[in-house]
């Protein structure tokens, strides 16, 4: 799945693990769905597309990988 997190995040200038507290994971839970190796539930697809102001769509696109 292709995903927009780290531009997000980037765009923030926040670090993994500024994202990993805001949403309450691992920091190791960012990296792993920044490099597309985790999709993430979809409780935890809702609160990163409610922490970023944006809908799940956005951020998230099924098909390629990233």
């Amino acid at each position: 799945m292709l995903n927009h997190v780290r531009e997000l995040r980037s765009a923030r200038t926040w670090s993994q693990a500024d994202l990993a507290e805001r949403l309450d994971v691992s920091r190791q839970t960012i990296n792993a769905i920044e490099t597309g190796k985790y999709d993430p539930s979809l409780p935890l697809a809702f609160k990163i597309a409610r922490l970023f102001g944006q809908s799940i769509e956005t951020i998230f696109e099924p098909g390629t990988d990233v």
